[in-house]
């Protein structure tokens, strides 16, 4: 129809419009062009059935046997005109009679249809199968793609409900990975419809091919890395969990630091750096196991001395988006909820105790509280001079949870601070931390035994600061 024919006519290519076949032209400015019979009749068709043989008689429907549509880039530019309807509706009427017609949505099977026409003047019935399919994920795509701008065009003011009535929404399988968290199970990544992540703009210099827990690992690094501070800052993580942090006056320096935290447990881990990695930092990595080393760039050489490694996956990438939703799957469904943020603002700390932090103190402390909402609940970080020296995680209660860290920190902690990512039960845990050498605390606080944990911290001599905000992680 319109331009579409021009364009075709132009190339001398014989062409009907639309509005000769119809007898109608275009009306409703563009919004009505192909919603007739004889175009639908010509899609429904089947050939074999003798109703249907009588009514295309009757009413001169003349079939058609091939569908090539592209719809309004909606996703492009969201609008209620963007909205096509003519267009998925041919495309739905031919997939659904696919045993007779093949539709074409995808640009890039233009190729291998004309290979297949060429070669033997029809499609196969495996093809035009396959072809169905695809246009009907198609719409199914579109139409999430027109449920999400709707959903971001509701009210958001106070009040609004932060989570949509209902998930729409479409993704493609964009990268098989080596296997799933174990070698039996498969394993791949998706993409959401008319998303983008630094996965996909990232270069892998060397390495095998990546696994569901090499992805799974290096995003939640990454993720962190860039959450913590805007100086050279490093992160070494294993099963999710971050076993190093170091903040530094050079990368290396930091690298350095986030893996003297806990060298046992980042044998085997992922490296992730805010900083170009140096040929200092390269070296210091080469000695170790890694499974994964992902930064913005290399220095020159430092990508070299890295890629003589040929087991360790090397990856370029892009700063990470933090998604809005978090979603899980659940025995007949998702579980789904906010995404959560570490706010910066400090405006609601209040310190409890009768000394407050000195300098140093809170920059520990902040930095602290930022690694500990991103591990395992429960959890007690420690943190000494911007490096984590103790990372206790994923333990039943909070006491254990703070004598694994005190154990990693080894006398490490004396001075510096800890976090727990939700409030002490009980005054054990903030005795442990005293014990450790801590003399700065950060937790959420709301606890019925607050003011029991705060005279503990009295009678220690420690600082500590509530924040108010508690972030659990399972």
């Amino acid at each position: 129809s319109g331009g579409t024919a021009k364009t075709i006519a132009a190339a001398g290519v014989e062409v009907t419009d639309v509005a000769d076949l119809t007898g109608y032209p275009a009306i409703l400015g563009h919004r009505v062009v192909t919603l007739h019979p004889l175009v639908h009749g010509a899609l429904l068709a089947d050939p074999t059935d003798p109703d249907h043989q009588a009514d295309m008689a009757e009413y001169g429907i003349t079939p058609i046997s091939l569908v090539v549509a592209n719809l309004y880039p909606f996703g492009d530019q969201p609008g209620i005109e963007m909205i096509d309807i003519g267009g998925p509706t041919m495309v739905r009427a031919a997939a659904k009679n696919h045993a007779y017609v093949a539709v074409v949505v995808d640009p890039g099977d233009y190729d291998g249809v004309l290979e297949e026409l060429e070669g033997s003047s029809t499609l196969g019935a495996s093809t035009r199968r396959s072809l169905a399919r695809k246009a009907f994920a198609h719409t199914a795509a579109y139409d999430a793609a027109i449920v999400g701008w709707l959903d971001q065009i509701e009210d958001t003011g106070e009040g609004a409900d932060p989570l949509p009535a209902s998930l729409h929404f479409a993704a493609h399988r964009v990268q098989d990975l080596r296997y799933g968290e174990n070698p039996h199970q498969v394993g791949s990544r998706y993409r959401f419809e008319g998303a983008r992540s630094w996965w996909d703009d990232s270069i892998q210099h060397s390495g095998k091919d990546l696994s569901y827990l090499n992805l799974y690992d290096t995003e939640a690094a990454w993720r962190l890395v860039w959450s913590l501070s805007n100086d050279p800052t490093a992160v070494v993580v294993k099963h999710a969990n971050p076993c190093g942090v170091a903040v530094g006056d050079d990368i290396a320096v930091a690298y350095q630091r986030a893996h003297a935290c806990d060298s046992t447990s980042a044998f085997g881990g992922i490296i992730a750096v805010n900083r170009p990695v140096t040929i200092a930092m390269a070296e210091a990595v080469s000695e170790i196991f890694t499974e994964v080393v992902v930064a913005p760039s290399f220095e020159t050489g430092a990508l070299e001395k890295l890629t003589e490694k040929k087991n360790l996956r090397v990856l370029e990438a892009n700063e990470p988006s933090q998604p809005e939703l978090d979603i899980r799957s659940i025995d007949g469904g998702l579980l789904v909820q906010t995404s959560d943020p570490v706010s910066r603002d400090e405006s609601e700390w209040q310190v409890v105790t009768e000394r407050a932090p000195s300098d140093a103190e809170m920059d520990d402390l902040r930095l602290a509280w930022q690694i500990c909402a991103r591990v395992t609940s429960n959890t007690i970080v420690l943190v000494k001079d911007l490096q984590a020296v103790g990372i206790g995680a994923g333990q039943q209660n909070r006491r254990d949870a703070g004598r694994i860290a005190a154990d990693k920190a080894a006398g490490r902690a004396a001075g510096g601070a800890c976090a727990s990512d939700a409030f002490f039960p009980f005054r054990d845990g903030l005795d442990a931390a005293a014990e450790a050498g801590a003399t700065a605390v950060i937790q959420p606080g709301g606890s019925v035994r607050d003011p029991e944990v705060i005279d503990a911290a009295n009678e220690a001599g420690m600082a500590m600061v509530f924040t108010g905000q508690r972030h659990f992680r399972h």
